[in-house]
């Protein structure tokens, strides 16, 4: 017995500090790696900008520690559109860096509007006369409308090219609704609130047939013209291509031979084509810098003069966080509005900057954020950027800005509310024989209840659908202050109408159509900077607190089920979380998410 004790201790102290050592390596490697992320990057003559559109790219990254991340792929998962746009503005002036490689691997980009902003920035860099070389195994549409952007476009030779135009895919599920025994009861205002009708309707409504085709039609042409343009085509015959067959079963002789690629190769004959336009020798070695390497690479931004802040609003609208599994906030109502309470305080700030790319969530959210960007208005100038989509609540928050710019793919407008509860009388009673009787002291006293169990409960719904025509009514208000335009004019354009940028600029609901730096610029316009620097908020928490906090898995899980669930990712987030969301909704009507 002795000797077991002296053995089974001897163990577990062997255990603990083996734990220790590797917790020592842990914390040294860590720290070297927080060191080295901080580091300036040094930049060889000759070198080469590897820019790898691979898994989420979305509005903004965070640079804290991921350590999920890590384990699975040995990075972070998510790329920030904020950090390319810098990276591709750095590789263009640094005399050093020749040209950029973008590596076609899928990358799922968060809208189409951080696409055109990626490829309009690859645009821009080619004016520096430096060359632009696309490769990938295969090309998504997307993935193929930014790299066509390239002085040469290569292919794998088994590699395809998914170039088949816009589809939007509703689902609906009253019939299933019927069988069960529930009905859905929706309150609205604005013909074009399509977001109840998945719930209310067992086919698309005109109104929603009529929004989603005018934006997605207008998206297109954009795309087919700046397809076009790079490859010496027509959108004519763009188009034409992808009518008469399915692109992505073209024989790849076929894709050479329309003039979307230029030759079919492999990865060592590529390699071979960047050294001749490097003027490399065989056996040299390409000098590169990946989008790591690239954020620490020095750059000529000025950190001195007076300041303009740029403040993110980039997700939903929520009255509070709606936490889990994903860790995705938000636009959290309480937070920003202290955030905005703040910046209005801070005399170092000169004008503020709001990057608002959201499709809307909470009604009272929305509208204390608007109340607070109201009296920041009142100190300072602010200039709001709407980056993928700037819609309903997310254009309510926007509305009252000295000027709005929006990307030329940004969806906007969406200007309703609506309420939505389900009533499962017919499951509870008609199918399972489940029968309620109450006893209250007023006569609404269980008027939810009722809505939701009862089949006679229209004077309820009447009472809901007046607050829904309240809401809607603050809504235009807000818009009507805010544009400087009637309440009768807004409601001309509103109805919970979905708007393309190009459009909305035509009914004055945005000012301009341009891109973050544009909406800098206007800032330090109106007030009145000669010498000025940027700087972001919220700011972002270091790698130390990220690991240690309770969600620091939260955009690694959250890109991977964007991947993982597709179109049905938005759905399954909003039903997930639910009960933690307002009564009274002012989002956008469908899922802009379209392929």
């Amino acid at each position: 017995m002795k000797d077991f004790f002296k053995y089974t201790l001897a163990t577990i102290t062997g255990i603990i500090i083996f734990m220790l050592v590797v917790g020592f390596f842990c914390v040294i490697s860590l720290i070297g790696m927080a060191a080295s992320d901080s580091a300036v990057a040094q930049v060889d003559d000759n070198s080469v900008f590897v820019l790898q559109l691979s898994g989420a790219i979305d509005e903004r990254a965070s640079d804290d520690f991921n350590v999920m991340a890590m384990l699975s792929s040995g990075d972070a998962g998510v790329s920030g559109l904020d950090d390319i746009l810098a990276s591709i503005a750095k590789a263009k002036e640094n005399e050093d860096i020749k040209g950029i490689y973008i590596e076609a691997l899928g990358a799922s980009f968060d809208s189409y509007a951080t696409a055109q902003s990626v490829r309009d920035a690859l645009a821009d860099f080619k004016k520096s006369g430096k060359w632009i070389v696309a490769y990938g195994d295969s090309y998504t549409q997307m993935c193929y409308w930014v790299s066509s952007v390239a002085d040469e476009i290569y292919m794998s030779p088994t590699g395809m090219i998914d170039l088949k135009g816009l589809g939007s895919k509703a689902e609906y599920y009253t019939g299933l609704y019927e069988k069960l025994g529930i009905k859905y009861q929706a309150v609205r205002v604005g013909k074009y609130k399509s977001y109840v009708e998945s719930n209310t309707r067992k086919d698309m409504s005109p109104e929603d047939r009529e929004q989603r085709m005018a934006y997605m039609q207008g998206l297109w042409n954009r795309i087919t013209k700046d397809i076009a343009d790079s490859r010496k085509l027509t959108p004519e015959t763009v188009n034409q291509m992808i009518n008469d067959s399915i692109m992505a079963f073209a024989a790849p002789d076929f894709y050479v031979s329309s003039k979307l690629i230029d030759k079919t190769i492999y990865p060592d004959e590529l390699k071979e084509i960047v050294k001749k336009k490097l003027s490399l020798e065989e056996d040299d070695k390409i000098p590169q810098l990946m989008l790591s390497d690239m954020i620490n690479v020095k750059g000529s931004k000025k950190d001195d003069g007076d300041k303009i802040a740029i403040y993110y609003a980039v997700g939903e609208i929520t009255d509070e966080s709606l936490g889990g599994i994903t860790g995705s906030d938000g636009i959290v109502g309480k937070p920003v509005c202290e955030d905005l309470r703040k910046l209005a305080e801070d005399d170092d700030v000169k004008a503020v900057v709001i990057r608002v790319n959201s499709p809307g969530g909470s009604a009272v959210a929305s509208e204390q954020i608007a109340h607070e960007i109201d009296l920041l208005k009142a100190k300072k100038p602010v200039v709001v950027s709407m980056g993928g989509v700037a819609a309903s609540g997310g254009y309510m928050i926007s509305c009252g800005a000295n000027y709005i710019f929006a990307e030329p793919t940004t969806i906007t407008g969406s200007i309703g509310i609506f309420g939505l509860i389900p009533n499962v009388s017919g499951l509870m009673t008609d199918k399972l024989g489940i029968t309620f009787d109450d006893c209250t002291t007023n006569t609404y006293t269980n008027y939810m209840e009722n809505l939701t169990l009862s089949s006679n409960n229209a004077n309820e719904v009447k009472f809901m659908q007046s607050y829904v025509d309240r809401g809607y009514d603050t809504f235009i208000s807000i818009v009507a202050k805010g544009r400087k335009m009637e309440k009768e004019q807004v409601n001309e354009i509103a109805q919970g109408r979905v708007w393309l940028a190009t459009d909305a600029l035509g009914i004055k609901l945005i000012d301009k159509i341009g891109s973050l730096e544009d909406a800098v610029k206007k800032a330090a316009e109106l007030a009145k900077l000669e010498e000025y620097y940027t700087a972001a908020y919220p700011a972002q928490t270091d790698w130390l607190e990220e690991l240690l906090a309770d969600n620091k898995n939260g955009s690694f899980l959250d890109a991977e089920l964007r991947n993982v669930l597709g179109d049905n990712y938005e759905q399954w987030v909003f039903l997930r979380t639910i009960n933690k969301r307002n009564r009274l909704q002012a989002r956008l009507p469908f899922s802009t998410r379209v392929k």
